[in-house]
């Protein structure tokens, strides 16, 4: 009996080397690209490497990228514009799923459609739309609910960058309600149903029942449109405020910087906001799991 259950755990060691090996080509080349290129930026921030490198190690950049009085009000803006979008995402997501639910197949080819799309195409359609000499301007214009395009609210390259937010609704809610429409229609009903039939109103059905049926995917897919939005560049480039700039794109303007002595702050301030993504995710990943290590609430009626 010993022998038998030494035999299976052998297999069992056997099956799993397999699977690291077979995953050995893909991870090997994720390490030595992404890897290779950490290892060079990181020498290039520490002034080992690049055109006015002296050779040693130095923390200088470091230094000069957090004393930059717009770190922080750019760190704060892409937190910002992350946590709004993810979270009205999330919430707007999860309503449509649910008028959804019952749709036929057209509701998943629905959503598929913006999938394909690249944000910078999303880009031009807002600034078509949305601009002062946009087609939502002209409109009111020929309506006569404003005298000139100078009276149309800047809703792009604004304060409240509402033209970003706009844009990553538009492209990440389809994307959310795809997944929540596949998990919805993997529900049994008779949860539900028994839950009305003990008495249950509508709304405590769904936050006692539908909705932990829901967390996982809403935690999976929050964490990945969350970290897309927190590093994105294109989309508040294009339709972001001014001043200040989001993290990525105070990077690349002090990576494209004339001074070439910025090249390593430059650098630095990317690896601290890939720093800062890592940290993110991690205490997501630690929030979420420690949720779902917890016993799920009981209906109460």
């Amino acid at each position: 009996m010993a022998r038998g259950n030494g035999l299976v755990r052998e297999g069992r060691l056997s099956i799993k080397w397999q699977a690291y090996l077979l995953m050995l080509p893909a991870v090997s080349l994720i390490v030595v690209l992404f890897g290779g290129g950490l290892l060079l930026a990181l020498l290039q921030s520490l002034g080992v490497i690049g055109l006015l490198s002296q050779g040693r190690p130095t923390l200088a950049a470091y230094q000069a990228a957090l004393d930059n009085p717009e770190f922080l009000r750019s760190l704060a803006l892409s937190l910002y514009i992350a946590t709004i979008a993810t979270g009205l995402s999330t919430i707007l997501s999860v309503g449509l799923a649910l008028l959804l639910r019952t749709a036929g197949r057209w509701a998943s080819f629905a959503c598929q459609i913006t999938l394909p799309i690249p944000h910078l195409v999303g880009v031009v359609g807002m600034l078509l739309l949305l601009s002062p000499s946009g087609m939502l301007s002209r409109i009111l214009y020929v309506l006569g609910w404003i005298q000139s395009d100078q009276d149309f609210p800047l809703l792009v390259n604004d304060a409240a960058n509402l033209g970003v937010l706009l844009n990553f609704l538009w492209k990440e809610i389809p994307f959310m309600t795809l997944i929540f429409l596949a998990i919805l229609r993997g529900i049994d009903p008779a949860y539900e149903m028994q839950a009305r039939a003990l008495g249950a109103s509508p709304w405590r059905c769904f936050w006692d029942v539908t909705l932990p049926m829901l967390k996982s995917g809403i935690l999976s897919s929050s964490l990945i449109v969350f970290g897309f939005i927190f590093g994105s560049f294109e989309v508040p480039f294009l339709l972001g405020s001014t001043r200040p700039r989001t993290l990525p794109v105070l990077v690349y303007r002090a990576f494209t910087d004339t001074d070439l002595s910025r090249r390593p702050e430059a650098v630095a301030l990317g690896l601290i906001l890939s720093v800062i993504s890592i940290l993110i995710s991690v205490a997501y990943l630690r929030i979420t799991s420690d949720s779902r290590s917890r016993p799920s609430s009981q209906l109460s009626l």
